[in-house]
């Protein structure tokens, strides 16, 4: 009885169309203004964490607890004579921030944050629209929202903004294939595109010592969660996968050039919403969405009414903490290593991970025997294996290969070869420093 009450306040595709049109501008209002206040705690809250995984106060100044810290950068970016350099693309220069920015919103309308409601009297879905192919549009809206990258830094006329453009279009490529592969086994299990829908497919189902329990697809699809993860960091461009916008080697990255005025705010108000649409989407796709967490989810009234707002909200807060985390503990990965993470890593074993347990979804429609589904999913993971430790004895045996060579070449020098091949001084610094002293002060007598 308990899951048919909570089947019958999920919103459906057919829910959706029906409301009139003030209800959908008030929800996209709020949606608005929700995002535009959740980039300035978000700006609050890393620079706050952080700070406190370093042993350090952060933001303590511009308000209580320096809550106002934010709004005073935001005013100050806004207020800010705007410097543009002669050389740049002025329509391009202008465009890609909004470029940037206007997908990021467009990609959490069909974010579900809650079930069917009443608002001002009319029963509708805490959501502003959904579509057959919602997970799509998210994914279509992600692939533009790089063109502003890839514009800022051909707009720009620079060379350090080039170069993050195009990192940030070769990156694109590598990460979205494997974050689309990763959605793959949710739509498997789900048997459906549609946001609302794939939460609804997350509703009880388990049972742990008779308890209920609830079948997120962050546990059944555990391979598929934890790459969607990296992918989602790669995605928005935060540490370790930043390099468009590497301060070591590119200045800025592809906003080089933007100062620190009202474009340059867009721009860090696009990865923000980003890092929003990209953390709601793993709620809703892995994380049960609304759903409240077990074992608040026993309570008869936990997934009615507003308060799946409240579990949903708190989830968002829980995966930007994990940004916020990644930032003040990883560093910043080499490009090499990023494309052979992406391409030779995550996208290999996303396809042998689709394979079974697409065959696993076939064996179970046709009633086969779930011990010889589990005897498969061994046999592929024992072939995964395999091939990783055949590829790595060949790396192995081609790095021995390189370091034989240049031991060979500098045998034939005459020279010995020091670590990776470059001179390294002496040990004992201060004395060959004291006998360097000398007999610069000999030779000058």
């Amino acid at each position: 009885m308990r899951t048919t009450l909570l089947a019958a306040a999920d919103p459906t595709l057919a829910d959706f169309g029906k409301d009139p049109l003030w209800i959908s501008i008030i929800k996209a209002v709020v949606i608005f203004i929700v995002l535009m206040l959740g980039v300035l705690f978000g700006v609050w809250f890393e620079r706050k964490l952080i700070s406190r995984m370093q042993n350090r106060y952060g933001p303590n100044r511009a308000g209580k607890f320096g809550l106002l810290q934010s709004v005073a950068d935001g005013l100050k970016m806004g207020l800010k004579e705007d410097l543009m350099p002669r050389t740049v693309d002025k329509v391009i220069y202008f465009i890609a921030p909004v470029v940037l920015a206007v997908p990021a919103f467009l990609a959490f309308s069909v974010v579900p944050m809650g079930p069917m409601v009443s608002m001002f009297g009319v029963e509708t879905p805490l959501q502003l629209t959904d579509l057959p192919v919602a997970v799509l549009l998210v994914l279509a809206m992600a692939s533009v929202g790089v063109y502003g990258i890839v514009l800022a830094g051909w707009g720009s006329r620079s060379p350090y903004a080039m170069l993050g453009g195009l990192r940030a279009s070769a990156q694109v490529v590598s990460y979205e294939i494997a974050m689309g592969l990763s959605f793959v086994g949710v739509f498997l299990y789900a048997g459906t595109l549609s946001t609302s829908e794939i939460v609804s497919a997350q509703a009880g189902g388990n049972e742990l010592f008779g308890v209920p329990m609830p079948s997120w697809y962050m546990i059944t699809l555990f391979p598929s969660f934890v790459i969607y993860v990296i992918t989602m960091l790669g995605e928005t461009n935060r540490v370790p996968f930043d390099l468009p916008e590497g301060e070591g080697e590119l200045v800025g990255g592809f906003q080089t050039e933007y100062s620190n005025s009202l474009k340059f705010a867009v721009i860090m108000l696009a990865e923000y919403v980003n890092v929003f649409v990209v953390s709601a989407i793993s709620i809703t796709l892995f994380m049960g969405g609304w759903r409240a967490p077990w074992p608040i989810s026993l309570w008869d009234g936990a997934n009615s009414g507003w308060w799946p707002l409240l579990w949903f909200f708190a989830k968002m807060v829980l995966v930007f903490a994990f940004f916020v985390w990644c930032r003040a503990s990883l560093p910043r990965v080499r490009y090499d290593q990023l494309m052979a993470l992406g391409w030779k890593i995550l996208i290999p074993v996303n396809l042998a991970w689709i394979l079974l347990i697409a065959t696993a979804k076939a064996f179970r429609l046709t009633g086969t025997d779930r011990t010889l589904v589990y005897a498969l999913g061994v046999v592929v993971l024992i072939g995964c294996a395999l091939i990783w430790w055949r590829f790595d004895s060949v790396l192995q045996r081609r790095k021995e290969e390189r370091e034989a060579q240049v031991q060979a070449e500098f045998e034939e020098l005459g020279a010995e070869p020091a670590a990776g091949g470059f001179p390294v001084p002496p040990l004992d610094l201060p004395h060959y420093h004291g006998v360097a002293r000398k007999e610069v002060s000999s030779g000058s007598n």
